[in-house]
């Protein structure tokens, strides 16, 4: 399949699910065979956001992704850094030159030490531009076990145009899917709510569209603002536009 073929295929997926699939395996004829795919839409200063509102996708062993993201290593992942602070495609060899001047840090060189003790040693990593300031997207991609950071460079030379694009396109297209955490889905009945006070009606409008009273639509409404961990219905709105659980279409 060449790559207009496989970018025709990313942008009819309909599941980020079916996505990441057929994307991981697409990497791994490129010799990337371990990816880790984030992005969030509530960064700040000093914050990346709340974990549970990343979109988180990886193929990476279990034994990885507990120490590099469940005890919270990404943070202070020099490759992490990078690609908050730039846009584009970056050769891992960019950390040779860091800890050649010593300008890592004690907690990023720990991340290095943690990342080769699990192979992890060669690749490439992607930072897609964002529009907002809150928001940033990046994929690593991490080059098979036994490939030298010179052969990704020589991969790289022959297929990275085609490798950054179909990257950009898997990232646009998952921004155009619906992704949460399992404990913030909402119900169907609780996204229909919400949808309604999206398009301007009041609770007592919404109960009589509903078949509802407005005890009802209100409880409907509480329930929302919690799943999605939000106090207002206005910021529940907005969060769940943002992980497009409004307005979709049903299977």
């Amino acid at each position: 399949m060449d790559t207009i073929a496989y970018i025709d295929q990313l942008a009819n997926a309909d599941s980020i699910e079916a996505l990441w699939a057929m994307h991981t395996d697409r990497m791994s004829r490129y010799g990337f065979d371990r990816l880790i795919y984030g992005f969030t839409r509530y960064r700040t200063t000093t914050s990346l956001g709340d974990p549970d509102d990343f979109i988180l996708l990886t193929n990476q062993p279990k034994a990885y992704t507990d120490g590099f993201i469940g005890q919270g290593l990404y943070f202070h992942a020099p490759m992490v850094r990078w690609a908050l602070e730039n846009d584009g495609a970056c050769s891992w060899r960019i950390l040779d030159g860091m800890i050649g001047q010593g300008a890592l840090s004690a907690e990023e060189q720990k991340v290095i030490a943690f990342n080769h003790a699990h192979k992890v040693t060669a690749g490439y990593s992607i930072s897609f531009r964002a529009l907002s300031s809150r928001s940033k997207g990046a994929i690593a991609l991490t080059a098979r076990e036994g490939l030298s950071q010179d052969d990704v460079e020589e991969i790289w030379a022959a297929h990275g145009r085609d490798i950054t694009a179909m990257n950009n396109v898997a990232h646009l297209k998952i921004l155009a899917l619906p992704y949460t955490s399992a404990s913030r889905v909402l119900t169907p009945r609780q996204r229909e709510a919400l949808e309604w006070v999206g398009d301007g009606k009041t609770t007592q409008d919404i109960a009589m569209l509903m078949g509802l009273t407005p005890a009802t639509v209100e409880k409907h409404l509480r329930l929302a603002r919690a799943s999605l961990n939000v106090e207002t219905t206005a910021q529940a709105v907005l969060k769940a536009a943002l992980q497009n659980q409004m307005f979709i279409l049903e299977a």
